[in-house]
């Protein structure tokens, strides 16, 4: 039997102020039978001593590795590469786990035979330390098999943290490499080479902090090259392994999604950026190359105004894309986050 249960691998590039109270959650989480990989990603400060100490410390558990940078979608793909457990998780090193993070996730995995167990989790204002939003939690307790056609596979938040991942089902791949959605299409990759069983239990188990350098507030027009790179290599590994038929409208859909609502919103806050012309781009790029998102069934009336509020909301920025006059909500939403300090999220 593994004698590890849950290898922690946690990507650090400097960020020294905040790794010691990542750490402390991490070294005394209620699951005995972890490794916390610490993966050093050519720091500038402070943050490889202060690992190292831990690893003295708690030799045990803690194992840290030092590389040169190359940014954190490597860092995650070492760990990964050095993970030895029976599930893998990942946490940002400036945010902090619940102690019963790890113990939870995997208590629900095993108990559900998952290949997946997510979690709750809520974001904080790392100024006021307010929490903005708490998400993941509407599913309730639930088992799931991954399916083509049910649309929690498009909204289920990808993000890395408030998961883990049965190590050999995910052991092979790699994270992309680029910024932002590496762990989105990290998912989507999953999916479709063989995770199957998913569980989710409600539990707030993670405090995801927002920082005022946070990438809302610094992404620029080759970040959104990079995303529809990479779209294309996920596409075209569909297509490779037999399954573009069968996935191509989720992976339109996520497409619409990340790139026209997420990402158009975010670089909009470039104020170098013309953004009738990104928005033209981006629409262009989508209709060639993933046309379905006009038309998919997850951004249907019907389909969405019996969800709620939140679908009817997509539902209004996918119409408004198909008027060309998307513009709007660019506009709605930067008076939302800007002005009452409310962060949609769907």
């Amino acid at each position: 039997m593994n004698p590890i249960k849950v290898s922690i691998v946690v990507p650090i590039y400097n960020l020294e102020e905040f790794v010691p109270r990542c750490l402390e959650a991490l070294v005394h989480q209620t699951l005995e039978e972890i490794e916390i990989l610490c993966v050093d990603d050519g720091s500038k400060d402070s943050a490889p001593k202060i690992i190292e100490d831990y690893k003295k410390k708690y030799p045990h558990k803690v194992k840290t590795f030092h590389k040169e940078n190359g940014g954190e979608w490597s860092a995650r793909t070492y760990g990964l590469k050095h993970a030895t457990g029976e599930y893998v998780g990942f946490i940002d090193s400036d945010d902090v786990p619940e102690v019963t993070w790890a113990e939870k996730l995997y208590q629900a995995a095993k108990e559900n035979d998952a290949d997946i167990a997510f979690c709750g989790y809520d974001r904080i204002d790392l100024d006021t330390g307010k929490i903005v939003a708490t998400e993941m939690t509407q599913y309730g307790t639930i088992n799931k098999q991954v399916d083509w056609n049910d649309d929690f596979i498009v909204y289920a938040n990808p993000s890395l943290w408030n998961k883990i991942y049965r190590l050999e089902k995910v052991k092979h791949l790699e994270f992309l490499p680029f910024r932002g959605c590496n762990d989105t299409l990290f998912l989507i990759h999953s999916y479709m080479d063989g995770v199957q069983k998913l569980t989710f239990i409600p539990d707030v188990l993670y405090h995801y902090y927002l920082r005022s350098s946070s990438q809302i507030h610094s992404l620029n027009l080759q970040d959104i090259e990079n995303l529809k790179k990479y779209l294309l290599v996920t596409k075209e590994h569909a297509k490779a392994i037999g399954k573009y038929e069968a996935y191509k409208e989720v992976l339109a859909t996520m497409a619409f999604l990340h790139l026209a609502i997420s990402w158009v919103f975010m670089v909009s806050y470039d104020k170098s950026v013309k953004m009738s012309l990104v928005i033209k781009d981006v629409v262009q790029y989508l209709d060639e190359n993933f046309a379905e998102w006009r038309n998919s069934q997850f951004f249907k009336i019907s389909h969405c105004f019996k969800k709620g509020l939140k679908f009817i909301c997509i539902w209004g920025v996918h119409l408004l894309f198909k008027l060309r006059l998307p513009i709007i909500y660019i506009w709605v939403n930067r008076f939302l986050v800007d002005v009452l300090k409310i962060e949609v999220k769907w």
